[in-house]
């Protein structure tokens, strides 16, 4: 069974930091691509940042770029995003998925916010509150 399961959400104070883990179980990662998202209360859920497959090419919405960052280890079959300099309206619940299409990281812009259908095996979600 194909399963993405996350860690690492929590609570943090504006301008603080925190890393999201995704690790993936009964499938090799290298051959995927991953896309965080998040989804904050009464909003729909959007891409925040997308890694390629094995180019690695990373993609970030404008809201996130310069702050966060999206990296993997294929070795331990896990996808990080990194968030830096988080803020408020960071707020939200975070999911990883994958899809075979690397072309779909273009989720992350707007126009191409329906490409989120083309990722799968998403994970349970992990909360991000930024708050003090």
């Amino acid at each position: 069974q194909l399963q993405l399961v996350e860690s690492g959400g929590g609570l943090v104070q504006p301008g603080g930091s925190l890393r999201l883990s995704c690790a993936a179980s009964g499938f090799t990662l290298d051959y995927f691509a991953i896309g965080w998202f998040r989804q904050a209360p009464g909003k729909e859920r959007e891409g925040v940042s997308c890694i390629g497959t094995s180019s690695g090419t990373t993609n970030y919405a404008d809201s996130v770029k310069g702050r966060f960052t999206i990296s993997r280890d294929n070795a331990k079959n896990t996808v990080y995003l990194q968030m830096n300099s988080l803020k408020p309206e960071d707020t939200a619940v975070y999911y990883c998925a994958a899809t075979t299409f690397s072309a779909s990281c273009s989720v992350v812009e707007p126009s191409y916010s329906h490409r989120l259908y083309d990722f799968a095996s998403w994970s349970q979600g992990t909360q991000v509150t930024v708050s003090s």
